[in-house]
Order: structure tokens, then sequence, then C-alpha cells
């Protein structure tokens, strides 16, 4: 236990009462929520500030989810306390005295603003910035990329892009003279305890009312969002399933399912309404998977029209025991209107994803210089820290 009574974060060092994390949490992924879940082991209350759309469009691009939708998909994420709409792009100490937080967090990446310069860098100077383990494999621009591949090529195998096709991946994020670790196209490999660790570990009571919804929730959004709130109201406990990347692709076509099984189970996973995932679930929801389960009610959509498929009825058996039903979620965005938006904007957003990693290259290549001198770099760690530590309270 450490002196505050907070106990220790996964850094060994104090947690703090209350933490600071801010963002664009544009195209809100299981990234975003990798982050959130880290640094909310790192104090008692996690607030988390999102950026407007006019701050993102000055010292980004333009966003592609709006900021009000932004606000209400990481309000939801379960490790968030609270969440603090238009907060400033730069974070600054007086950011943070202001909401009362001892110290940010931010992924061990690089976040700049419009003129190239570390968002990040009062904060750390003063000693009042940690780091959490950035989410390999997966970006907004990263999803950007795979969204635009849809404009130019047809669904293959991501194990046989073409040499052309993953030329062209490579290309919608990165332009030839600059590579960014941060920005690219790129996949997610996931393992048993990441799906762990997102989990709630939460199983039904005997007497408690399963609801069962299911799809691909490719891109998730804001409709998705609304949909799985509403559905949750109707029982105790909320199963979803999510739809395997060859059913996706079978009644979508094209290069769908933009994101990948696992990366959707995640995603998923990191909401208060969803108790707990099937993992590739299958296209019908049958007798014996009703019975498995326990499940009372089946649950779908009803603003946006159901897709087609050379099966038969997938609710079948739902309709025929009397528990299928169809809500009304008050959102009518599908995946196939966030596809639109990106688009039509698709030269803003390429643009936008080659400035970022251009950027992203030369602070790398300053940081290296700077690092070059290792004593340097120590002292002025120390220095930070010496400021800090004696003159910081933990309430």
């Amino acid at each position: 236990m450490s002196e505050n009574g907070y106990g220790l974060a996964p850094d060994g060092r104090p947690k703090g009462n209350k933490v600071w994390v801010d963002g664009c949490f544009d195209m809100v992924h299981f990234g975003h929520a990798n982050q959130i879940r880290q640094s909310k082991q790192y104090g008692r209350c996690l607030i988390v500030g999102v950026h407007t759309d006019e701050e993102i469009s000055l010292n980004k691009g333009p966003p592609v989810f709006t900021e009000t939708e932004r606000y209400a998909m990481v309000r939801a994420i379960r490790w968030v306390d609270e969440v603090v709409e238009g907060a400033p792009y730069t974070t600054t100490v007086e950011t943070l005295d202001k909401h009362d937080c001892d110290f940010c967090l931010h992924g061990n990446d690089i976040t700049l603003d419009a003129e190239g310069h570390d968002t990040y860098a009062e904060v750390k100077n003063e000693g009042r910035y940690r780091e959490t383990l950035r989410t390999q494999g997966v970006s907004t621009s990263d999803l950007v990329g795979r969204m635009l591949l849809l404009t130019k090529t047809h669904h293959e195998r991501d194990d046989h892009l073409s040499d052309e096709h993953s030329e062209r991946a490579r290309t919608l994020s990165t332009s030839e003279d600059t590579a960014s670790p941060y920005t690219r196209v790129s996949r997610f490999v996931a393992t048993s305890r990441t799906i762990l660790e997102f989990a709630s570990g939460r199983t039904p009571k005997p007497s408690d009312r399963i609801v069962y919804v299911c799809g691909a929730f490719d891109l998730f959004h804001y409709g998705h969002l609304r949909f799985l709130e509403e559905a949750r109201k109707l029982g105790d406990y909320l199963i979803c399933g999510i739809l395997g990347d060859s059913t996706v692709n079978s009644y979508k076509g094209g290069n769908h399912p933009i994101m990948s099984l696992h990366e959707r189970v995640l995603t998923v996973l990191a909401y208060r309404p969803v108790d707990e995932v099937v993992i590739g679930a299958p296209y019908m929801v049958s007798d014996e998977m009703i019975d498995r389960f326990n499940i009372s009610l089946v649950v779908v959509g009803c603003e946006v029209p159901h897709h087609e498929h050379d099966c038969p009825d997938a609710f079948e058996a739902a309709k025929r025991r009397g528990i299928y039903r169809e809500v009304e979620s008050g959102s009518n965005l599908t995946t196939e209107g966030i596809i639109e938006r990106i688009i039509k904007n698709r030269m803003e957003y390429e643009v936008r994803n080659r400035k970022k990693a251009k950027k992203e290259a030369a602070a790398l290549e300053a940081l290296e210089r700077l690092q070059g001198d290792t004593t340097k770099a120590i002292k002025i760690t120390a220095e930070a820290a010496e400021r800090a530590e004696p003159t910081r309270k933990w309430v």
C-alpha cells in the first residue's frame, strides 16, 4: 500500500486519486478502450477529456465521428468515471488542476499539435505525466486506410493481398519519404489474456433474464451503442453474438468486415451494456443455442433494414418460441454510413494520414538524436521528478 492509501500503479509508483486521460477518440475502437482500461489502474477515479471537432480539424484533420457521438461513445466505456467535453488539445497543468487530477496518462506514442509540438510537453516537464502501453496493430488512421481500400479493391483474404493492394494500403497512411510506426495499415493479433482483461467477469444468476443480440458490429458506432443500451434494458444480462469474418463477408461482400473478428469482440466487450460475447457466433439462432445459453429474449434492431442472406430465417426458433423482439435504438447510423463519410472526404483523410505520419517521423528522428545523449536525457527526467514529487499532494 502506498502512502496515499490508494496502492501502487502498474509502474510501481503510487496511484492517484483522480487521473486524467484525453484524446480525440475518433471512431472509438479497442485501442482507445485498452488505453482507458490501463489508465484506470493508475487511479481511483478516471476522468477522460474529449476534444471538439474544431480542435481536431485544426490539429489533425476532419474527424469521422461528430463530437456528440464521441462524447457518448467514451462515456459508455466501462472503465470511464467521468467525461469532460471540449477538452483542450494541448494538455496543461492548469487543466489537471482544474479537474483536481494528480497526473495524466497517454500511450507510449507521439501526439503532436498543428505546429508539430508535443501536446504533453508541459505536464512532462512538471513530472505529472505517465505512460501506458500503446495497443499495437490498430489506430483511427489505420481503420480509415482499410476503408479507403474499398474504393479500389474487392475483398481478398488478408493473407493473400496482392503486391498492388499491399502497396495501396501502405500509401494510404504514409508518404514516400516518411515511415511512422504509429500511422499505418496493420493487423491486430488477439490473445486469450487480452480478451479476459476486457471481459466484465460477471456470470448470470439462475434468476437473470438473459437477452441475446447478434451481428457484425463492425466499426462500432453510436447506432450500435444505442441498440445495445436498449436491448440491455429488457433483461438482466446481455449476451452479444459477434459473427465471424466469413459470415459477415458472405452477406456484405466487398472488403467487409473492416475489422477482424477479434478486433470487433474486444471493441464490443469494452462497453457497459455487454456482459458476455459469443466469439464467431452462428448466423442461425437455433433452439440448441437458446437452450444452451438459457436465453429469455432475442432482440434485433428495427431502424436498419435486415441484410439479405441465402439462409432460412435466422430467428425462426426465437419467433416460434415467442421470445423474438424488435427494438428502436433511436439512431439510423450504420457501418455503411460511416464508410460513406470517409469516401465523401477521401482526399482530406488521405492528406491527414500522410501529414500525421510525416510529423511523427520527424519527431521520432529528433527524439532519437536527443536520446543519443543518455546523460542529458536522464538528467532531464530526474529534474522533472524532483520538481514534482515533493510538492504534489496525494488527496
